[in-house]
């Protein structure tokens, strides 16, 4: 079993030689540069995974979430998330959770970075048996009820969901010449898999897990994950809020959305409790200068009215 490490302080860039950069200001995170240990791990279970389904078929059954079967199988919810049942998906799981890791589990660490999975795995596996016994009773089919349901896309999903927190402006390569930023990923990977579960009728069984990753996973940093740049709970700030996940033009639909989380799920004020926004430290670090800077004035201002109050009541009881 893998060890538990504490959380890490994300990667941060050196500052410039020479600048002053004003205390507390949290450090810029930055894309990692090599695989972790964690994630090559983690790559060996769902190759691992992969390999046990070809040579023991019938262990599906017990490791894949069946929602006839699930009520026997509880278990299921919990290990379905770690289980490949085609070689694509245990390359493109791997390669995934690969080049994610590097760039999440350096901020986090390894204890919040195995935290995050095995949340997202588990509340996913949940609601895609809850998803699956509910397309069975509007549909009436029961190929959702018999359909072996297993994969590590809702993670992964998640993952696209804490690149956007950590490094918004990291250009994620897609195809050929074409790059995204992460940002805009999440709203991409939805579009382009409601877009496919009409066109490939088997690929929404995928379509309710991703979206269930995205939505868990962005829950669970907005509101309560500690954060280990600001020490506060949750991401409060306005790159991170929920409008945010998607385009301009869809505001008016979902800011009503943003503030019903807001009021059932921040038991804090705003006003009292604010994050920094961890995408761009470089705006933390003007606002502390500015701040100081006009608290500078302010003093040296009174200062010199003391002074020169000083003299003249010094002259007046002198006369």
């Amino acid at each position: 079993m893998m060890e538990s490490q504490p959380l890490q302080a994300p990667t941060a860039t050196a500052p410039a030689p020479g600048s002053a950069e004003p205390a507390g200001a949290p450090p810029a995170v930055t894309p990692g540069k090599e695989f972790t240990r964690t994630c090559k791990g983690l790559v060996v279970v769902l190759i691992g995974g992969y390999v046990l389904l070809q040579l023991l078929p019938s262990s599906l059954n017990y490791l894949a979430i069946i929602p006839s079967k699930t009520i026997p199988y509880v278990w299921t919810v919990f290990t379905a998330g770690y289980i490949e049942q085609v070689l694509p998906g245990a390359i493109g799981s791997s390669l995934g959770l690969l080049f994610c890791g590097k760039d999440i589990e350096p901020a986090w660490g390894r204890k919040e970075f195995l935290k995050f999975i095995i949340l997202i795995n588990s509340i996913c596996g949940i609601l895609a048996f809850c998803f699956a016994i509910g397309l069975y009773y509007v549909t009436g089919k029961e190929s959702f009820l018999v359909t072996p349901l297993s994969g590590f896309h809702g993670c992964l999903a998640g993952f696209l969901v804490a690149l956007k927190q950590l490094l918004p402006n990291l250009e994620l390569p897609m195809c050929f010449f074409w790059k995204i930023k992460a940002k805009w990923m999440p709203f991409f990977v939805v579009c382009f898999s409601s877009i496919m579960a009409f066109i490939v009728p088997d690929s929404i069984n995928f379509l309710p897990t991703l979206v269930s990753g995205m939505y868990v996973s962005w829950l669970y940093l907005r509101y309560f994950q500690r954060n280990p740049l600001t020490g506060l709970k949750g991401d409060p700030s306005d790159d991170f809020s929920f409008p945010s996940l998607f385009p301009a033009a869809m505001r008016p639909v979902t800011d009503p959305v943003a503030n019903l989380f807001d009021r059932l799920l921040c038991a804090r004020s705003r006003t009292l409790e604010v994050a920094l926004p961890i995408s761009d430290p470089t705006k933390a670090s003007r606002r502390r200068e500015r701040g100081e800077r006009v608290l500078e004035e302010r003093l040296a201002a009174d200062n010199a009215g003391d002074t020169e109050a000083s003299p003249r009541g010094h002259g007046t009881a002198e006369d």
